[in-house]
């Protein structure tokens, strides 16, 4: 609601340049916002790439052009066809921020408020990208995420830096904002205020029937308004797909089959129990002699039964070789699992003495055949095969991109199809084609193809089951239509635009006449027009509408009582002439809670004005000067379209 006083919306607290960048580009990790404020402008002494000096901190031409360049990727996420040119608006607003960002690194290096490498390296693990998938900060994960983003391990640094001296410096400032009722209450009794009055329409369409442009009319309202005519930059996009189709051919070989299967006997062989009764003894004639007996088909027990207390028999169920090997020993178990069902083997001498084993029985269960198991096996190696081949394919592209070759080379030596599209606008859509659609799963591909220049290497974005190698072929700026193109379009807008003229000047003569009732000023204007309409409501409608208000109902609240005025209908139908009738003062003390509540956004809109007088009293301590000319240099670069 305080916005509708001060318009608090416009502040520059929340825009900066640092926090942006982190909620467009680092995804999900945000920090508080800070302040962007104005400047010095002195500009003598600074060297011809430096755009400003804020203590002992430097905004150079090449940290304006990157900021150009990522505020440019966000614009296009709402708006394909944006160019420089159509953010010249944001030159100004993104340089100041960066002055902001440097003066508060400088102000901390000024009075020794160090971050440790551990702070920031804590921030840095928090960004959703540089987690792996067990939810923790994975280096591979991190590297990924700095080549998606286009960014150094330090530029992020100094992002996160900038952040954490906002949030350590200007937040404890901004956080101690007080407003008493006394100053609250009055505020929101101008919100409680309503009003009364009426509004006349003046349409367009009453003018234009009579107006018919000639060619030269046409030809010097396209001369003075090529701008709205513009047809947004265009380009044709070389592409070559790096993805299964080029690695289909690669698969297992019976060999890797073969040696898979052996190798992972746990899951593809049968699984063998046995029951086994042994006897252990201290000498090997003892042990002769029991297995001597067994072997005559006495039972284990009772062969070693001469032998006494000497002999330690057992019965284990159930036993798997390695389980028996933990009891027995590996030589007794080798022995024992390599007989058959109710054979008698040993004696053997093992660490426990000598050891005669009968093999109860045997039981197997589940398993595969290689050739069971061989289709299974053939499609995991394939599988893992093509996307170590892809993966391959992928780093010879970037190796031979590395060494200077450029998109034809690389297409060529890789051997990958390549696809043209016709002369496209950023949004993926032809002029000439109505019929023509990007590939939906090529989206990247687009977006990387409008975002390098022509002479820049070719660049390797991820896309639908894999990569595409892409280079733009022909780009075609921004310019405006031929007028043979777009004469009707012209002519009309001509004829609006005459009308408009017309209809202002009926809306004017009418609003001037506020002296007497306005229907008849409507009336005198000596052309049919729809009669006027009553119009109310109350301030707080207003300010709770977040800026979708009808024109009417804002003049209603411009001017004073038995006053009235034009205002141009939004939509650009015509004019809309506003009175005020009646002014109905409010009452605040009958609702404390919006009084409350004002206290409230006028504390937040104090905080802002704490953060903005500690951030400039912070510009002044460490000194900023301005290079105008460089700068002004910089930014007909950039928005001229050098990039």
């Amino acid at each position: 609601m305080l916005s509708f006083f001060r318009r608090v919306s416009k502040s520059k607290i929340g825009t900066w340049l640092m926090a942006a960048v982190l909620i467009a580009i680092l995804g999900g990790f945000a920090l508080s916002d800070i302040s962007n404020f104005g400047t010095g402008k002195l500009g003598f002494g600074l060297g011809s790439d430096t755009l400003a000096r804020v203590g002992g901190e430097q905004v150079t031409d090449r940290e304006m052009s990157d900021a150009m360049q990522k505020r440019l990727q966000q614009v296009r996420q709402q708006n394909p066809s944006a160019d420089y040119a159509t953010m010249a608006g944001d030159f100004e607003p993104l340089l100041s921020s960066l002055i902001d960002q440097h003066a508060l690194t400088a102000f901390a290096d000024k009075y020794g408020f160090n971050l440790s490498k551990r702070l920031v390296d804590a921030e840095i693990s928090s960004i959703p990208g540089t987690k792996g998938l067990n939810g923790q900060f994975s280096e591979q994960a991190y590297l990924a995420f700095l080549a998606q983003q286009r960014m150094t391990d330090a530029q992020v640094r100094d992002i996160i830096r900038g952040g954490l001296l906002q949030r350590l410096l200007l937040t404890p400032v901004a956080a101690n904002g007080r407003v008493s009722v006394g100053v609250a209450t009055p505020y929101a009794a101008m919100l409680l205020e309503a009003r009364q009055g009426e509004a006349a329409v003046v349409p367009v369409a009453a003018f234009t029937g009579a107006l018919k442009p000639t060619d030269a009319d046409i030809q010097n309202y396209y001369a003075a308004n090529r701008a709205r005519y513009m047809v947004p930059e265009q380009r044709v996009i070389r592409i070559a797909r790096i993805g299964p189709e080029q690695v289909a051919n690669v698969t297992a070989s019976d060999q890797e089959i073969a040696a898979y299967y052996n190798a992972n006997q746990a899951t593809y062989g049968a699984r063998e129990t046995r029951v086994l009764t042994q006897a252990v003894v201290p000498n090997q004639n003892m042990a002769n002699a029991i297995a001597s007996r067994a072997k005559g088909g006495a039972a284990l027990a009772a062969a070693a039964a001469p032998a006494g207390a000497n002999a330690a028999v057992s019965t284990v169920k159930d036993q798997t070789r390695q389980a028996y090997a933990s009891v027995a020993g590996d030589k007794v178990a080798a022995a024992a699992f390599a007989a058959g069902a109710g054979a008698v083997v040993g004696p053997i001498q093992s660490d426990f003495g000598w050891t005669v084993v009968k093999v109860e029985s045997v039981k197997k269960e589940g398993g595969k055949t290689l050739a069971q198991a061989r289709s299974e096996i053939a499609a995991k190696l394939s599988a893992d095969k093509r996307k170590q081949a892809l993966d391959d394919l992928y780093n010879h592209v970037q190796d031979l991109i590395d060494n200077g070759s450029n998109f034809t080379e690389v297409a060529q030596q890789a051997k990958l199809p390549v696809t043209t599209t016709p002369l496209i606008t950023a949004a993926g859509t032809s002029r000439t084609d109505p019929a023509y659609k990007f590939p939906a799963d090529l989206a990247p591909a687009l977006k990387t193809g409008f975002e390098i220049l022509p002479n820049d290497p070719p660049e390797i974005p991820a896309v639908a089951d894999g990569f595409a190698l892409v280079s733009p072929a022909q780009v075609v700026v921004a310019a405006p239509a031929p007028l043979a193109s777009i004469k009707d379009k012209v002519a009309a807008d001509w004829v609006n635009a005459q009308a408009l003229q017309r209809a202002k000047a009926v809306a004017d003569s009418i609003a001037a006449k506020s002296n007497i009732p306005l229907a008849e000023a409507v009336k005198q204007a000596g052309i049919p027009l729809p009669p006027p309409q009553p119009i109310g409501g109350r301030r707080i409608q207003i300010a709770q509408a977040n800026g979708q208000i009808p024109a009417a109902l804002r003049m209603l609240f411009t001017l004073g009582q038995g006053k009235s005025r034009a205002v141009a209908d939004v939509s650009g139908r015509g004019f809309i002439v506003v009175k005020v009738d009646k002014i109905i003062p409010g009452n605040a003390l009958i609702q404390p809670a919006l009084i409350g509540q004002m206290q409230g956004e006028l504390r937040q809109a104090l905080s802002q004005d704490y953060a903005e007088q500690f951030l400039n009293a912070i510009k002044a301590d460490i000194k900023v000067r301005r290079n105008e000319g460089a700068i002004e240099a910089t930014k007909k670069r950039i928005t001229s379209g050098g990039g």
